[in-house]
């Protein structure tokens, strides 16, 4: 069930944890070698069998939505490995999702943290000319030195959140930088971008790299007017409304035929567009987004089946790739983006150990458990470095901005890039649009 649940009072929402979910779980047990925070802290309600268990009370009512159950839902990273080796197939993603928005509707927050959350989530994200300047602002603040000397006064959330900024040297790139749409050699189609909130203003390079390979591949690229964020983060901290509020808002912003495609080059937004259906069930949007869903594709899996335009160079590095949760567990993407590398000429490709394993970024879940997320990044570090790779390979900028963080705090002499940055030193000329 979808539509969205406003009730109040003592276990408000309950509704929204779906009985025939709960009971897909047959509790085996092969769910637990595959989360990151049953292996990390060894307590079975911080596994996914042990959270059913407590989303069941809760459904039945023999549990409060709170306390107890509110911090074992908090701590699980969302990263959806156990759908992955679930024989029965139990969607844990929507159900952790729904125990978050039941928690959201039985609690109060205190006051500032309600209020910084408001900013961020709702005056904030869904604002991309808001996004725009805070980018602008951030520039000028890095330029001045701000941020170094930010990081030595300030602790806690704040700091952990200053150690994530990118060097922010890179000019900005907004939609409108978009002009020289046009493909590059025979087209081949038109497709349409997902912009995304942050990434673009912290990875402006990404950006740019996603829209002239696109175009390097044949492709008229356009960035429809309207768009907002996907609501991924909305979503996966309980506020279920104002998921389905931007879900609407982007519905309605590619609401036309004249694509052949969606792409998204942002695992965590990719996944979030792709539940639009689930999100909506019931609502008068359900049939625009069953269609929207047939069109959103990954960078990735849009460009591995096409032919590759002609190189415009080798690239001479030694990569290895870490799988975005988002986009192997909730996607099932995995062989697309290594069949783009292997295909690069000149490059040596080293499979790291586990590496479908969560780098502990998850959304804000680095802010808000920054201890265990740091052990998580430390382990995919020391795994990526083990593989004897230079630039580790990802497909989510969120992945991208905590390993970076990690990488320069260890002074280790490795890089990060997204897939697009190391295409587009293939297959295009210039790396703008």
């Amino acid at each position: 069930m979808s539509a969205t649940v406003t009730e109040k009072g003592p276990m408000a929402g309950i509704r929204l944890l779906d009985r025939d979910k709960l009971n897909a779980c047959v509790q085996c047990g092969m769910c637990l070698a595959s989360c990151p925070t049953y292996r990390e802290l060894g307590v079975e309600m911080d596994s996914p069998r042990g959270r059913i268990y407590l989303m069941t009370l809760v459904q039945e009512g023999r549990l409060e939505p709170d306390g107890l159950f509110a911090r074992h839902m908090s701590q699980c990273l969302g990263c959806r490995a156990c759908e992955t080796v679930c024989p029965t197939g139990v969607p844990f993603g929507s159900l952790v999702d729904a125990a978050k928005a039941v928690i959201e509707q039985n609690r109060r927050l205190p006051l500032m943290t309600r209020f910084v959350r408001n900013l961020a989530f709702r005056h904030l994200l869904p604002h991309q000319a808001r996004l725009r300047l805070l980018g602008v602002l951030l520039r000028r603040m890095e330029r001045l030195g701000l941020f170094a000397l930010a990081k030595r006064v300030v602790s806690g959330r704040l700091r952990e959140a200053l150690q994530l900024l990118p060097d922010l040297s890179a000019p900005p790139f907004g939609p409108g930088d978009v002009a020289a749409t046009a493909s590059v050699g025979a087209r081949r189609g038109r497709v349409a971008l997902f912009w995304g909130c942050v990434a673009p203003v912290l990875l402006p390079n990404v950006q740019q790299a996603t829209v002239a390979v696109l175009r390097a591949y044949g492709y008229e690229v356009v960035v429809p007017e309207g768009q907002t964020c996907c609501g991924a983060l909305h979503l996966h901290n309980g506020l279920r409304a104002d998921a389905q509020a931007l879900a609407r808002k982007n519905l309605a912003a590619f609401d036309s035929t004249g694509y052949d495609a969606i792409i998204v080059n942002a695992a965590g937004c990719g996944a979030a567009l792709k539940t639009y259906q689930e999100l909506l069930r019931g609502t008068a949007e359900e049939g625009c987004a069953h269609r929207f869903h047939a069109q959103v594709n990954d960078l990735t899996e849009f460009l591995a089946p096409l032919t590759a335009p002609p190189q415009s160079a080798a690239l001479k590095e030694t990569v290895t790739y870490q799988d975005p949760c988002h986009l192997a567990h909730g996607q099932r993407i995995r062989s697309a983006p290594r069949q783009l590398l292997k295909a690069i000429p000149g490059l040596e490709f080293k499979e790291m150990p586990d590496a479908e394993r969560c780098c502990g970024s998850a959304g804000i879940y680095n802010l808000l458990h920054p201890e265990l997320s740091r052990r998580l990044r430390q382990e995919k570090i020391d795994h990526a470095t083990a593989s004897g790779a230079r630039v580790i390979v990802t497909a989510n900028p969120g992945c991208q901005l905590y390993l970076q963080a990690g990488i320069r705090e260890k002074q280790l002499d490795v890089e990060v890039r997204h897939l697009a940055e190391l295409l587009v030193r293939v297959y295009a000329t210039r790396p703008g649009g």
